[in-house]
């Protein structure tokens, strides 16, 4: 066989037809092997450190760092699915509660909603003490929330065997990374060129930022609603907790769970532990995202608030629920990436941030 022919058609159809055949091997596992390069990413300079504490021992500083993202990410995840599982029953049970002895009496501040305060007031007046009417308001919805229940149970199920595989790929990132590191960076030069390894430690820095700004302040909020809503006694703590983590990704989420669990108190004969829940929710959780969050973000992870909320959406459609970090994460360096290419083309070069990683010539990098 002729040998431009061959180099011209076999082996690039064979290493088409081979990068296909990965493809459909590891599709299942691709959003585990996405998450666990973001994670390596971000707490590199933190295995780095912990390795040179640990005098070079790479294993055991991979170990220890796999096992602190197990007990950081994946252990609240698992223990959000058993608190879903236990407390799915109790919240029918309230339900079917309601259809036996119905509904308080609506408070009276409700007439003064404008525009439709009025006419709630009174639809909740009709159906209060009426058990047939709050009957057929409320039983139709139980088989939905019950399938919305399991549903979500599903996905934070998928999303925790997600968390599993990824921790597992962790350890051998960190492991092997600067081998990995100097990989890529070769193939980014073959075939890119050396132009297009600046964009690369962009890119790192954008994947920091974001980790470190949106997904660490989600996790701060989450962790901290759930402890306001354990000390007032709110059933389901935990799994509020988990639903805060999701919903500090818009700037209304957080406020829907504690002001919701605010309400609830209220009803439930609780009006002091209804405020504090109120105040803790205003002035603490709500600062994390007010204040802390723009003293953790990186310029890298300035993401406008639409591509947040597309990357959201469009994250857990694609990868389910890990997606919701992964959403974000790529359309942020995605957006970072497009403007510095654009600067790119107009100025000579492009300044590397001093603590990239990929750029490097040596190994000492991920």
């Amino acid at each position: 066989m002729n040998t431009s022919l061959l180099e011209r058609y076999v082996w690039p159809s064979a290493v088409v037809l081979l990068a296909m055949a990965c493809a459909l091997v590891l599709r299942p596992f691709f959003s585990a092997i996405l998450w666990s390069v973001i994670l390596a990413l971000t707490t590199w300079p933190l295995y780095k450190r912990l390795r040179e504490r640990l005098r070079g021992r790479g294993n055991l500083a991979a170990g220890s760092m796999t096992l602190l993202i197990a007990v950081a990410l994946v252990a609240p995840i698992g223990l959000a699915a058993a608190a879903m599982a236990i407390n799915a029953e109790p919240v029918i049970e309230i339900v079917r509660g309601w259809l036996d002895r119905g509904l308080p009496d609506p408070p009276e501040w409700l007439r003064t909603v404008p525009a439709v305060g009025a006419g709630l007031h009174e639809r909740w007046q009709g159906v209060a003490h009426d058990r047939a009417a709050l009957g057929s308001l409320l039983r139709p919805l139980l088989g939905p929330l019950r399938e919305a229940a399991l549903g979500a149970g599903r996905a934070l199920a998928e999303g925790l065997f997600t968390l599993v595989v990824s921790t597992v790929i962790c350890f051998f990132l960190y492991r092997d990374g600067e081998v990995v590191a100097v990989r890529c960076r070769r193939l980014v030069e073959r075939f890119a060129g050396q132009a297009a390894l600046p964009l690369v430690g962009v890119a790192e820095a954008t994947i920091r930022g974001v980790v470190y700004g949106i997904i660490g302040t989600a996790l701060a909020q989450g962790f901290l609603q759930t402890v306001g809503l354990w000390v007032a006694g709110v059933p389901g703590a935990l799994l509020l907790g988990a639903m805060t983590v999701v919903l500090s990704l818009i700037p209304v989420g957080p406020p829907l769970v504690w002001g919701g669990s605010a309400l609830w108190l209220y009803f439930q004969g609780e009006p002091a532990w209804a405020v504090f829940v109120f105040l803790w929710g205003a002035l603490v959780v709500s600062t994390v995202d007010n204040v802390i969050k723009p003293l953790l973000i990186s310029r890298g992870a300035q993401l406008p608030f639409i591509l947040v909320l597309l990357g959201v959406g469009g994250g857990v459609l694609a990868f389910g629920f890990i997606g919701v970090f992964i959403g974000p994460t790529l359309l942020a360096v995605a957006y970072r990436l497009l403007g510095e290419w654009s600067q790119m083309r107009r100025e000579a070069g492009i300044s590397v941030p001093a603590d990239s990683v990929l750029t490097r010539k040596d190994a000492d990098c991920l």
